[in-house]
């Protein structure tokens, strides 16, 4: 019998607000009714603007993964040459799906401890002077590793080269939580979910789209029915769905969307680079290594620590687990093991930080994991020198 609520400290799904909560304790309403077209056209215009896109958002009742593939059906055909970077777990399952779609991905290597490399990526658009490529498609943030790639200056660098190719974003666990700017990064498609930074419940996926992308849904052979865009535009147009849709989730959407605008988005930018930098300040301090090494690609969203060599990262998770009701996140893939995973996003401020910190110092104390004590207490130096409010460009980069 444990007291007290269970932290939920993992880089999603984030913890659902209490005011989230009670808008989708609502009855299930007509979805053909104008109460419903109401709602609807409320949540698809929120989107837009979370998205900062004067574009169609789509919403579909699924995960981020039907996500995935709704960009890669839309826009694609069997054959068709894409560029992908390998950032970490999420960007290899991406790859894998176009793969079994029959596309032809181009899988720049990484070291799972950095975000995609816009220089990188120029260089090879410049040599592919056929056009043969036909989209980048990068994740936002690497959900694995706790590293971002920078998608404006990776569309700066396509136009540098003249290449048409679509750009697609994987903007999973990064939309809500760090700017993100689909019209003015001219991205063609954007794919998110509801359980990261809007704070919901699983259920809900996302395409933000371009004309472009629209454009390219016309002509591409890859078949297609329940992700088609152009069936859900057309009585989206109305505030309407093609099929049943998620009805309560859209009611906490609402809400949520109501939330990070109340805040304004620039605060909740500043307000996830302020604690991020600050679990950066813990970990440091308890000479424990940051797994991403790129202080420009340090995420906002979550920090992913390596263990000591000799000490395993998911037997410390359980202590944490055990002794303190806390759930940390775990290593994936190549890293499973080797690092655990301190979400810091969606309804999370100084205080929710630092007792999940103070979780982490006292799980290493009774794990019997090296380190130095005063992690939380250089957190804490951090906050207090740095007041809620301050904007992103006058925030201190920790952990470089």
């Amino acid at each position: 019998m444990r007291q007290g609520r269970h932290f939920l400290q993992i880089p999603g799904p984030s913890p659902v607000p209490d005011r989230v909560l009670r808008a989708m304790d609502m009855p299930v309403i007509d979805h053909r009714s104008a109460q419903f077209a109401e709602l609807g056209r409320a949540v698809l215009e929120g989107s837009q603007r979370i998205f900062q896109t004067s574009g169609p958002v789509v919403i579909f009742p699924s995960s981020g993964t039907g996500a995935w593939e709704a960009a890669i059906v839309n826009t694609l055909s069997p054959g068709d040459k894409v560029l992908m970077v390998e950032t970490g777990h999420f960007a290899t399952l991406w790859r894998q799906m176009a793969g079994r779609w029959g596309v032809d991905v181009d899988f720049l290597p990484g070291d799972w401890r950095r975000g995609a490399d816009p220089a990188v990526i120029e260089e090879r658009l410049a040599r592919d002077t056929s056009h043969a490529l036909k989209a980048v498609m990068v994740v936002h943030n690497e959900t694995s590793t706790g590293a971002t790639s920078r998608i404006g200056e990776i569309r700066a660098a396509m136009d540098r080269v003249g290449h048409p190719a679509l750009l697609m974003v994987d903007t999973i666990s990064s939309l809500g939580s760090v700017d993100y700017r689909h019209d003015e990064w001219k991205v063609d498609v954007s794919v998110s979910c509801s359980q990261k930074g809007f704070m919901l419940p699983p259920g809900l996926g996302f395409n933000a789209i371009s004309d472009k992308a629209r454009a390219a849904a016309k002509t591409n052979k890859m078949p297609r029915s329940y992700w088609d865009w152009e069936e859900m535009l057309k009585p989206n147009a109305n505030g309407f769905f093609p099929y049943t849709p998620a009805t309560n989730l859209l009611y906490g959407l609402r809400e949520a969307i109501a939330m990070l605008l109340e805040e304004g988005l620039d605060k909740v930018f500043a307000r996830h680079q302020r604690l991020a930098a600050a679990t950066r300040a813990a970990v440091n301090h308890w000479g424990l290594e940051v797994l991403c090494q790129e202080p420009k690609d340090f995420s906002p969203v979550l920090t992913a620590v390596l263990m000591p060599p000799g000490h395993d990262a998911d037997q410390f998770r359980k202590v944490v687990l055990d002794n303190f009701n806390m759930s940390l996140g775990s290593g994936l893939s190549k890293v499973a093991g080797k690092v655990f995973r301190i979400g810091h996003l969606g309804e999370c401020n100084e205080l929710t930080l630092l007792a999940a910190l103070t979780g982490v110092e006292m799980g290493l104390s009774v794990a019997g994991i090296p380190y130095r004590a005063g992690g939380v207490d250089a957190a804490m130096k951090y906050l207090e020198q740095r007041p809620q409010g301050n904007s992103p460009a006058h925030l201190k980069v920790v952990g470089s």
